[in-house]
C-alpha cells in the first residue's frame, strides 16, 4: 500500500468512525417494559387471557417488537424481583411511536378488557443509548 492509498483509507475510516454514532443516534429506539401482578396469580385462565391481550398489541403499527415473559427460575437474590406475573417488552422507533400506541384503539381495548385481571402495573420506559 502506498502512502496516498494509506492516507485515503485512514481518512475514510476516521469519517466512518465519527458518522457511525450519528447514524445510530438517528435510529435510536424506545423500550417500553411493563410488569403485571395478577389479582389471582394462581389462575392459569387469567394469565392466559392477559397474555392473549398483550399479543393483540402486536397489531399496532408503531410496535416494532413485542416480547412477553413470566418470572424466570433464576437464583433467588436480594436484587431480583420475580414477584410479577407477566411482563411485556415493546420496542418503538421513538417517543411519538409510543404515544401513538398509548392512544391506539387496540391498546385502549386491551386495557378495558384486561385491567380487571391485575392488581398492580409498573412501567419502565427507556431510550437505548
Amino acid at each position: 500500500m502506498n502512502r496516498k492509498t494509506f492516507i485515503a483509507t485512514a481518512s475514510l475510516l476516521s469519517v466512518s468512525a465519527v458518522a457511525a454514532p450519528a447514524t445510530l443516534m438517528q435510529k435510536s429506539k424506545l423500550l417500553h417494559q411493563v410488569y403485571f401482578w395478577l389479582k389471582n396469580p394462581q389462575s392459569k385462565a387469567d394469565r392466559d387471557k392477559l397474555i392473549a391481550g398483550i399479543r393483540s398489541l402486536r397489531a399496532i403499527e408503531t410496535v416494532r417488537e413485542l416480547h412477553i415473559g413470566v418470572p424466570a427460575s433464576t437464583e433467588k437474590r436480594e436484587v431480583v424481583d420475580n414477584s410479577f406475573s407477566v411482563s411485556e417488552l415493546i420496542f418503538f422507533d421513538d417517543v411519538e411511536g409510543q404515544n401513538t400506541y398509548q392512544e391506539h384503539p387496540i391498546h385502549k381495548k386491551f386495557v378495558e378488557e384486561c385491567s380487571s385481571l391485575w392488581v398492580k402495573v409498573v412501567v419502565y420506559d427507556s431510550s437505548i443509548l
